[in-house]
């Protein structure tokens, strides 16, 4: 099973980043404030952008290198 770099939009507008196996069951933890301790303070609101990677390694080195970026290239990183 594929893993899953995924950007959020949260209460705010602020973003949160994440990985993930399952984009759905993910998203509804965070949506139920069982997900990250920021996304409880920070409700999402949606889903901005998603990007595939074959396993759990690739998409952590792609979660750093994201969250490393300043705000105005987060999503043009998905592109």
């Amino acid at each position: 099973m594929p893993w899953i770099l995924y950007l959020l939009e949260c209460k705010g507008g602020s973003y949160y980043a994440g990985i993930t196996n399952n984009l759905e069951s993910r998203f509804l933890a965070h949506s139920e404030g069982k997900g990250a301790k920021y996304t409880r303070a920070h409700p999402p609101i949606k889903i901005l952008a998603h990007k595939y990677y074959a396993d759990r390694s690739e998409a952590s080195k792609a979660e750093a290198q994201l969250k490393a970026l300043k705000r105005a290239k987060k999503i043009a990183f998905f592109e």
